[in-house]
């Protein structure tokens, strides 16, 4: 978002926002900040069809996701401040549910070990009954010993 229209939402001036941010330059590394170039200005100048933009002395800065959220972290207003102090219940939130989530994942590898074991231990249940029947199917011609009379075999 353009430095313009975060001063508006945090309910600031765009000039006491940027002053904020060079005050607290360290906090607003590059993947959360950056200038635009005077070619990139020209090009966003043209898409909105516009001659002037509101005859601005520097170059807009531009905040990512979390340059957004450090910028409520170092405004003053009741806005800023708000918005900081969401940030910070939902980064909790996020966490929570992110912990919640990594116990069922947990849980369901249990299950899923368990049930492969179960279904080892059926595997070895038919074994076995196959091996029976098959032992029943050929019964062991045994042969006989003791006395034989006349004639048997």
């Amino acid at each position: 978002m353009l430095d313009k229209d975060l001063a508006e939402l945090y309910k600031v001036e765009t000039k006491h926002l940027k002053r904020q941010v060079k005050r607290n330059s360290d906090r607003f590394p590059d993947d959360f900040m950056f200038e635009l170039t005077k070619e990139e200005y020209e090009n966003l100048r043209r898409q909105f069809g516009t001659s002037s933009w509101g005859g601005e002395k520097y170059l807009p800065m531009v905040f990512t996701e979390q340059g957004i959220a450090m910028l409520s972290s170092v405004l003053s207003s009741k806005t800023a401040i708000t918005v900081n102090i969401q940030i910070m219940r939902i980064f909790t939130k996020v966490r929570t549910m992110l912990t919640d989530t990594t116990e069922l994942r947990l849980d369901i590898e249990k299950i899923k070990q368990k049930l492969n074991n179960q279904d080892k231990n059926i595997e070895i249940v038919f074994r076995y009954l196959d091996e029976l029947l098959e032992k029943k199917e050929k019964p062991n011609t045994r042969v006989k010993i003791g006395y034989k009379i006349p004639g048997q075999k």
